[in-house]
């Protein structure tokens, strides 16, 4: 009988389950759509906040794909060029300089090589 539930509790517990929250596919401040505004990539689904220039607002967009430009990940979470799709290297020469003013853009490639059928 210790493993059972009081009546009284399982009927409580069942007039609340409507009204508990059901999950969201996306939330407020994270798995942000493409277009939507975000402060850091770790927000959006496809893990890339970008902005245009440096007084312009951040929005979600697609990760670069092959032949696009690019930027090595950083640690500031935005980016004026999107990081790489999955697989792809972004070919940069990193420099310090760069580095520090987030301007070491480069080229999504493939590193197992362009495949010409």
């Amino acid at each position: 009988m210790a493993n059972t539930l009081p009546p009284c509790l399982l009927l409580v517990l069942l007039l609340l389950a409507p009204v508990l929250p059901a999950p969201h596919k996306r939330g407020l401040i994270f798995n942000l759509d493409t277009g939507e505004l975000c402060l850091q990539s770790a927000q959006c689904k496809s893990g890339c906040c970008h902005r245009d220039g440096g007084l312009s607002l951040a929005r979600c967009v697609p990760k670069a794909a092959e032949f696009q430009e690019c930027s090595p990940k950083s640690i500031y979470g935005v980016y004026y060029k999107c990081p790489c799709e999955s697989g792809l290297t972004c070919d940069v020469d990193k420099t310090i300089v760069g580095s520090i003013t987030n301007s070491d853009f480069g080229t999504c490639k493939d590193p197992r090589g362009s495949r010409l059928w």
